[in-house]
């Protein structure tokens, strides 16, 4: 067994997460940990975030379906900081707009605006951003996925597993993916499984 924590995944089935020790549920509260756990992925699990073989019942596929995002890698310039973009990758957990609404606001166009706070802000919106979606770009073309100060595993209110310093259980799937941050679905919706595309939100999946 790897020595380093590890995603894995059942062909149709659940989530296989080995040597993860902090987890936080849902409510907000820590989660107890077990050297290998199944949590569920497709959305029907009668004990979450861990699977109950509903999975079977549900008829869950691996992949499947349309991802709600196009895999494209957008740039927005500031004098300062220059932010990159893939729609493919983002989960709509909104950190950027709780965090920093007047430099990330879907209602202006472009949507990003580096030039309307401070660097210190746009580099605070890229750690918190969960699913690696937001990223800085330097100077020399090299791209930056800040990390977060939490744990290796947080789990959203009706969404998705936010994921940090976990090897992830298959290849990126989306341009400039970060191999250290990212999202997993946890609703059984999205059209880029096992990683999450917001299709939770799309469809108003909730966790009870």
């Amino acid at each position: 067994m790897s020595d380093k924590p590890e995603f894995e995944e059942r062909e149709n089935g659940p989530l296989v997460v080995k040597g993860v020790t902090r987890m936080i549920g849902a409510d907000g509260t820590e989660v107890e940990t077990k050297e290998v756990m199944a949590l569920c992925r497709c959305g029907h699990s009668g004990n979450k975030p861990f699977c109950d073989g509903s999975h079977k019942e549900a008829s869950f596929e691996s992949r499947g379906g349309e991802p709600a995002g196009k895999d494209r890698l957008l740039s927005y310039e500031g004098a300062e900081v220059t932010v990159t973009y893939n729609p493919l990758l983002c989960s709509h957990a909104a950190e950027c707009g709780r965090l920093a609404s007047h430099i990330f606001n879907p209602a202006q166009k472009p949507w990003v605006q580096p030039d309307n706070g401070t660097k210190a802000e746009v580099e605070a919106v890229v750690a918190a951003c969960p699913s690696g979606a937001l990223a800085l770009r330097h100077a020399d073309g090299a791209r930056e996925h800040r990390l977060a100060e939490r744990c290796d595993v947080m789990i959203e209110k009706n969404g998705p597993y936010w994921v940090q310093n976990v090897k992830s259980p298959v290849g990126p799937q989306g341009e400039g993916m970060s191999s250290k941050k990212y999202v997993l679905c946890r609703c059984g919706l999205s059209g880029n499984k096992p990683y999450c595309d917001g299709s939770h939100r799309d469809h108003g999946w909730t966790d009870d």
